[in-house]
């Protein structure tokens, strides 16, 4: 997939991301949702190429902390090693059909949760609602919609 500036396309998506992150759920539903910004830094880090991605992927997991007041830095070091999965896979992950993609995006959601989980423990103390565990099955869940909306938003 061609785009002449896949960095404004990293912009639009990330803004769109932070909204959906921002939309009031209730506590369960929050706290199982999918890791939005995950799912769309997936998307643009498998069909582009950058030299400087993981530097964009830094200020994404910065822009996502500050937007939920988490702990700086937390989401972002949660996704760039997520991101680095994604990019050790990307060859198998952009030629696999929608079920190996899926299973692709629990193991970073996955990892994701694990460093959060890790950092968020270290820092304040391991006192959590055991819904966040379902987190990585709904990024999994989420990604053929957000797959198919991103693919026809490019053009």
């Amino acid at each position: 997939m061609n785009t002449n500036r896949p960095y404004i396309f990293l912009v639009k998506i990330a803004i769109f991301a932070l909204i959906i992150g921002a939309i009031p759920l209730p506590k369960i539903l929050l706290e199982a949702s999918p890791f939005w910004m995950l799912l769309f830094c997936t998307y643009w880090l498998v069909w582009f190429d950058g030299k400087i991605r993981f530097f964009f992927v830094l200020i994404l997991g910065i822009l996502v902390d500050v937007a939920h007041g988490d702990i700086l830095g937390q989401n972002a070091l949660a996704l760039i090693l997520s991101g680095g999965f994604i990019a050790y896979v990307k060859q198998s992950f952009s030629v696999s059909n929608l079920s190996t993609q899926q299973v692709y995006i629990f193991a970073a959601a996955s990892i994701y949760l694990a460093l959060f989980l890790l950092v968020h423990s270290l820092i304040q103390g391991f006192h959590l609602n055991y819904y966040l565990f379902l987190a990585p099955l709904s990024s999994a869940l989420f990604w053929p919609i957000i797959r198919l909306l991103l693919a026809k938003s490019q053009y």
